[in-house]
């Protein structure tokens, strides 16, 4: 249910979701723009979850761009569920020109969204994303941490950052009634997010932090939809950040296509 905290709960084995997050801000003295990143995310075993994201973004009186992709792994460390759940997440980065805001580390602050579309896809930036998640369920709540560490392939320091998020359904008993507005497919939380620096210099100062309340309602047989404003709480941050997604998923897509592939082979 979050936009940049994950916890421990994976896709499910063989089954794929497609999810669409728009995000919006405006730097201060530049443009506003609108990024779009489309997911792919399958689970590919019960520990295992891989996901593919493909991104673009639009910037007022500029360009439009198609900004990249990611390619991620996220695996459980310990079977079953315990008191705190580790899991581990390694992504590959291949961007330019990037306003989707995923993450936050080191100094990324507004100002990197004041360089114009032509200049900023001139750098491709190689990244390698690593974070530890540690994720809680008690009593209908969630309560994850991440510590993230983003390297850029070049002859760049670690830069750092953290996530955190809080979230609780409106209602934990489910409705015997076939229904849309039960409180329980309603899912409502907090992310707290920003910077530390980098390895050369770990720090709260001059980074960019965040406060986000999240909301998702999710239809029984239907999409997810999510929204969440998120604040800027120190002067690099954009002052205000929109984000929105849209998901769906499809049950038991991997062994219909493997079904489909060896009916063909016979």
């Amino acid at each position: 249910g979050y936009f940049v905290t994950y916890d421990h709960h994976m896709e499910e084995p063989g089954s794929l979701e497609i999810e669409f997050e728009p995000t919006t801000s405006r730097p201060n003295g530049g443009n506003r723009f609108v990024s779009g990143l489309t997911e792919f995310e399958y689970g590919t075993t019960a520990w295992w979850t891989t996901e593919v994201y493909l991104e673009g973004q639009k910037t007022l009186n500029d360009s439009t761009v198609f900004s990249g992709y990611r390619v991620e792994n996220r695996f459980h460390i310990l079977a079953g569920d315990h008191w705190i759940n580790p899991v581990l997440y390694m992504e590959y980065e291949n961007l330019s020109a990037d306003k989707t805001l995923k993450e936050v580390v080191g100094f990324d602050g507004q100002e990197e969204g004041l360089d114009p579309n032509g200049l900023a896809r001139l750098e491709i930036e190689h990244e390698v994303e690593t974070r530890l998640i540690l994720s809680s369920d008690f009593k209908g709540w969630n309560i994850s941490e991440n510590f993230i560490g983003e390297k850029n392939l070049g002859h760049e320091p670690w830069e750092f950052g953290y996530a955190i998020g809080i979230s609780r359904p409106l209602g934990l008993a489910a409705s015997p009634f076939h229904c849309n507005f039960c409180p329980e497919n309603f899912r409502a939380g907090l992310e707290l997010y920003g910077g530390l620096g980098t390895a050369e210099h770990f720090t709260l100062h001059d980074t960019s932090h965040y406060i986000a309340p999240v909301l998702a309602w999710s239809l029984p047989t239907g999409p997810t939809f999510r929204i969440s404003p998120s604040f800027g709480l120190t002067n690099p941050a954009y002052r205000f950040v929109l984000r929105m997604g849209v998901s769906y998923e499809f049950p038991g897509f991997g062994p219909a296509v493997r079904r489909l592939f060896s009916g063909r082979g016979r």
